[in-house]
């Protein structure tokens, strides 16, 4: 056996007995080193962020001109291969709805926050991959249809998916907390939601696409030149309607949400890599799986009729929110890196 090889397995085994030692600890002072980077978060509980459903509408129009962009390059053939090759579709609704919410609870099992930051971190794993991942895979030249597939079939999976994981793995780590509340999702409005920022939006590109190439390829990279300066337009308009909240508190949860948000990219990059998955295919569920719909979770949040108003939310929508606004910043910044690292088009396998 090589000495490297022994090397990295004396790591692991050590890496192990630590954090068995952790998890049978008593002492409420085990992490204090760890936590001391992140500062007092039960002062998030009682911070109330402003949020609104006109917000909401403006990044559904956003997102909605995203899709139409995005979708102007698919073909109906795209979607044909991925029938008959699923294989990183499974592996994408996995990483998404069993790898990321799995790893999410170890996170916050090791990092030990507030019960209300850690229900914020499993809400955000628990929910569907954003419709902006689809921009973010168009922008680094990943595959779009998976993208687009993904997207659309976790969404639909949330109905069941989102409640299921929340309440799974939320209950592992905080059994009898109040923040712990049964979620239910209304099915006729997400089929709406999906329908009219996803569907409408992808059918209507497809066609343009498909019945004018030529106007197409003239305004095919301004339409996505114009898709980013739009997105990037709502995200400074949601910061500024909170940005003395943001100012006050974000060194608490910014380096929380910047290693978990980093787990999610790995995670969901080397998970189908280690079955043999294209590099672009890679790629692409690396984004679905690092974009989460935090929208969703925001939704859900501040929903009287599933968690009540008395409860002290701060600490969980203030990850959601700084969830929602750092995630496309790293899918960006991940989409202009892979942009310059060409990779030929491989068959989906």
């Amino acid at each position: 056996m090589r000495l490297g090889q022994i090397k990295k397995q004396a790591f692991v085994l050590s890496l192990g007995f630590y954090y068995f030692c952790i998890l049978k600890s008593n002492s409420p002072m085990y992490l204090t080193p760890l936590l001391s980077l992140f500062g007092n978060l039960e002062q998030l509980d009682a911070v109330r962020l402003n949020f609104n459903q006109e917000s909401i509408n403006l990044m559904n129009i956003a997102i909605a001109f995203i899709m139409f962009g995005v979708a102007l390059s698919i073909k109906p053939k795209h979607f044909k291969v991925l029938i008959l090759s699923p294989k990183p579709v499974v592996l994408g609704v996995i990483a998404q709805y069993v790898l990321l919410p799995a790893l999410t609870f170890l996170l916050v099992i090791i990092l030990r926050p507030t019960t209300a930051v850690a229900l914020g971190m499993i809400l955000v794993s628990a929910c569907p991959g954003g419709n902006v991942s689809n921009l973010i895979s168009s922008i680094s030249r990943s595959n779009v249809t998976l993208s687009v597939s993904l997207t659309a079939i976790t969404t639909v999976l949330s109905l069941f998916m989102t409640p299921f994981n929340f309440a799974f793995w939320g209950g592992l780590y905080a059994k009898h907390s109040p923040l712990l509340v049964p979620i239910s999702i209304d099915p006729v409005e997400m089929f709406r939601t999906v329908f009219l920022i996803l569907g409408i939006p992808v059918m209507l590109g497809m066609f343009v696409g498909m019945k004018f190439p030529s106007f197409t390829k003239r305004v095919d990279k301004p339409v996505q030149a114009a898709s980013v300066i739009f997105f990037v337009g709502f995200i400074v308009a949601a910061l500024a309607g909170n940005f003395d909240l943001f100012l006050r508190y974000i060194h608490l949860i910014f380096f929380l949400v910047l290693i978990h948000n980093g787990l999610a990219y790995m995670s969901g990059y080397y998970f189908p890599k280690a079955f043999k998955v294209s590099e672009l295919n890679c790629r692409t569920i690396s984004i679905e799986t690092g974009i989460q719909n935090s929208g969703l979770g925001l939704a859900l949040i501040f929903n009287p009729r599933i968690f009540p108003p008395e409860l002290q939310l701060g600490g969980m929508a203030f990850i959601a929110a700084w969830w929602g606004i750092w995630h496309i910043i790293a899918g960006l910044i991940l989409a202009f890196y892979w942009r310059r690292r060409i990779v030929s088009p491989e068959p989906i396998r």
